[in-house]
């Protein structure tokens, strides 16, 4: 067994077949094929079932997926730690993010890094709720994830870095009835159109709390993707509930932005394994612990890092 059969394994598994997997890796099919026939002899079991002309990851090859990233993570490590010794230069951090924190604080730790650590890029995978953030680091798909949560998450097997809590806000069009910097409270929304997420997450429920008071508010518009939210606030189609977040890209837009009272908050936080991390990862994680110390300062959050022997 040898690196390169486990990084043409989790290629096949990842691009969804051999073809895309040779082509993606820039190899012949057949040396591709072959690789996979060596492994799956060496270990004694079948890696994949042939369907027709796709292929399914056996039970034996959803087992190896984990091990193979470690694997691969670990030979990174070595290489990223000789670098390191005149300095952290190239490889590539990847961070599993949620929508709302990938506005902030992930711009302005990707700005900082990037000032710092100009050679080393910084790679985000896309999960929408915590438990997507958690397995895409238990599984080593991903070193760090970025989460925000109704409460502080425990999760079992991994280091928890508080970065801030996030209260939530109202943006709107200009010109309407929200003022911006003006505090408001549920009730000032009486007959007001919302914007709002789908049902299960804390953006919606703050919203459904908000319908629910008999006011004449009402969800005009319910949406999948975050980043649709601002542009249809901006075309004044309704009004949406935000995390804080938000605020400055809001504001940089055109929208009004107003603080809600009283608010639940958005705890965000960076998860890690207690191991396997790269010099390129350590850094990264480092410097959001210190952006978590100055927002703590600032009176957004307690930089209380909880590690998986906490738990």
């Amino acid at each position: 067994m040898d690196a390169r059969q486990l990084e043409y394994f989790l290629a096949i598994v990842e691009h969804g077949g051999f073809s895309k997997a040779a082509a993606a890796l820039h190899v012949a099919q057949p040396s591709l094929s072959q690789a996979m026939a060596n492994l799956e002899a060496d270990l004694g079991v079948a890696l994949f079932h042939r369907v027709g002309r796709g292929v399914v990851v056996s039970e034996a090859g959803q087992e190896l997926l984990e091990p193979s990233r470690r694997v691969l993570r670990d030979l990174a490590a070595v290489r990223d730690t000789a670098a390191a010794l005149a300095g952290l230069h190239g490889g590539t951090v990847e961070v599993a993010t949620m929508p709302s924190p990938g506005i902030e604080p992930l711009t302005t730790l990707v700005h900082r890094f990037a000032e710092l650590h100009p050679s080393v890029t910084v790679s985000t995978q896309a999960a929408f709720t915590p438990d997507e953030v958690l397995s895409l680091v238990r599984s080593g798909a991903c070193e760090l994830g970025l989460l925000g949560s109704a409460t502080p998450v425990q999760p079992a097997g991994l280091d928890v870095l508080h970065v801030e809590d996030q209260p939530f806000v109202v943006v709107a069009a200009p010109g309407g009835a929200i003022e911006d910097d003006v505090t408001i409270r549920p009730g000032d929304l009486a007959g007001q159109k919302l914007i709002a997420s789908r049902t299960g997450s804390l953006m919606r429920s703050i919203v459904d709390d908000i319908t629910a008071g008999g006011t004449g508010t009402e969800i005009v518009t319910v949406v999948d993707h975050r980043t649709s939210i601002l542009p249809l606030a901006l075309t004044g189609v309704g009004i949406a509930v935000l995390p804080s977040s938000w605020t400055r890209l809001a504001r940089r837009c055109g929208a009004v932005v107003a603080p809600i009272e009283p608010t639940a908050q958005l705890h965000v936080a960076m998860v890690s394994l207690p191991a396997h991390l790269t010099p390129a990862a350590r850094t990264f994680l480092a410097l959001t612990e210190s952006l978590a110390r100055r927002r703590a300062a600032a009176g957004t959050g307690s930089p209380h890092r909880r590690t998986a022997h906490d738990a």
